[in-house]
């Protein structure tokens, strides 16, 4: 390949990993300004070790665990060894005509941590620091990658009569996310004071224009989570992910707006930054492969659907501070769902492939998720006492405040 042209593709891979990593910044700010001001050093807390998590486990086992090599090809587990180094044989620039080998790994290894994080806000306000760590070090560590190489590491899904597609992660990374977030949610339990005999108690968070900075954080980095997807400089396709991109974030801000003023008759702020996520997750799975239409049917679909979701799991008792479950899970399964009904890979052949894709990686990531969560809540407890919960988890799992000048339990 052309050296210029080489380096280009290179340069721009790292510029989109650059992108992803401020993501995670946009998590913290997120779930930090939806949740209470007690907790709020919690939160920067886990959004501070979860990358380190991730690029630690990544390197030592989960780079090869996700990309196994040919010899494992169309199978559901493989690892080709421990740590990260360059096949034998091969320098730098002959590993892809795109990028470098270890460009591959570094923009890989930001997507790692990204289902942890995801996590963490469903199970905010009320989880052991100790049990949180331990889980996430084993599902970013172990079941992400090998989820992950179920389609990009050349397995099973792969190698569908018709592959299942997903092109930046609805299902891979997305609701891999959602799917440990519902079962840490669920045997965890509620906060307290949320559900009553008299009906749901809503817990605002404590720092909304510190929650909406997030959300554009996030917003910002999906150009780099969708575009450097591409793989490659290309410009006429990281164009075209760009722009499918922002249309489906804007159209999910309009689904929300919509769907939220005909439920509550007001327009919540909440709603419509969840909107915008759930329409960047949704058009993940098929952003290069939609139009501008497509895309704002998509994103759109993505805004109401989290609406009513947020609802949804309310009213089941399942308490998700930041709306996390609703906007990754059900964001991330319509979206994977999309590919099949809409853009270049529409068909019947498509939509039942997607639909193998997520029943395989919900069963999965469901399965791991309880076995860890429950083994942990048996062995050792994964929900703060009372006490601790009342006065919040900073003064009692980091003997400090985030804000020591307007201390409040509130």
């Amino acid at each position: 390949m052309n050296q210029e042209i080489f380096t280009i593709n290179n340069l721009w891979m790292m510029v989109a990993t650059i992108l992803v990593f401020i993501m995670h910044l946009g998590f913290a700010s997120l779930e930090a300004g939806l949740t209470r001001a007690k907790n709020t050093v919690n939160i920067l807390f886990k959004n501070t070790i979860i990358p380190a998590i991730g690029l630690l486990t990544y390197a030592f086992i989960g780079f090869n665990l996700m990309y196994p090599g040919e010899v494992f090809s169309g199978g559901f587990f493989g690892l080709a060894g421990l740590g990260i180094s360059l096949p034998e044989g091969w320098d730098t620039y002959a590993y892809n005509e795109g990028y470098t080998f270890y460009t591959d790994f570094i923009f890989q290894a930001m997507f790692a941590a990204t289902a942890a994080t995801i996590v963490s806000g469903a199970v905010a306000e009320r989880i052991k620091l100790g049990p949180f760590i331990f889980f996430s070090i084993l599902y970013v560590g172990v079941c992400y990658p090998i989820v992950g190489m179920w389609k990009w590491g050349g397995g099973f899904l792969d190698a569908l009569d018709v592959p299942f597609y997903d092109f930046a992660g609805s299902t891979i990374v997305h609701s891999v996310g959602g799917w440990g977030a519902l079962v840490g949610a669920c045997l965890l339990g509620p906060r307290l004071g949320k559900y009553t005999e008299k009906g749901m108690n809503a817990i605002p968070g404590h720092n909304i224009p510190l929650a909406v900075i997030g959300v554009f954080l996030l917003w910002f980095g999906w150009f780099g989570f969708n575009g450097g997807s591409v793989l490659s400089a290309d410009p006429g396709t990281v164009s075209l992910v760009f722009v499918t991109t922002a249309i489906a974030g804007a159209a999910g801000a309009f689904g929300a707006l919509v769907a939220s003023y005909l439920k509550f008759k007001s327009y919540d702020i909440t709603m419509v930054l969840n909107g915008i996520l759930a329409g960047l997750v949704g058009i993940t799975a098929g952003a290069d492969q939609m139009g501008i239409g497509e895309a704002a049917i998509i994103g759109f679909i993505g805004g109401t659907l989290v609406v009513f979701a947020v609802v949804f799991f309310d009213r089941i008792k399942v308490d998700d501070p930041v709306g996390a479950i609703s906007v990754h899970l059900v964001g991330g399964i319509w979206g994977t769902l999309a590919v099949g009904l809409f853009g270049n890979l529409a068909s019947f052949q498509q939509v039942i492939s997607q639909l193998i894709g997520i029943g395989s990686v919900g069963a999965f990531c469901f399965a791991f998720s309880w076995i860890i969560f429950f083994s942990m809540k048996k062995m050792m407890g994964i929900r703060v006492d009372e006490k601790e919960e009342l006065e919040g988890l900073d003064i009692n799992e980091h003997s400090m405040r985030a804000y020591p000048d307007f201390a409040s339990k509130d």
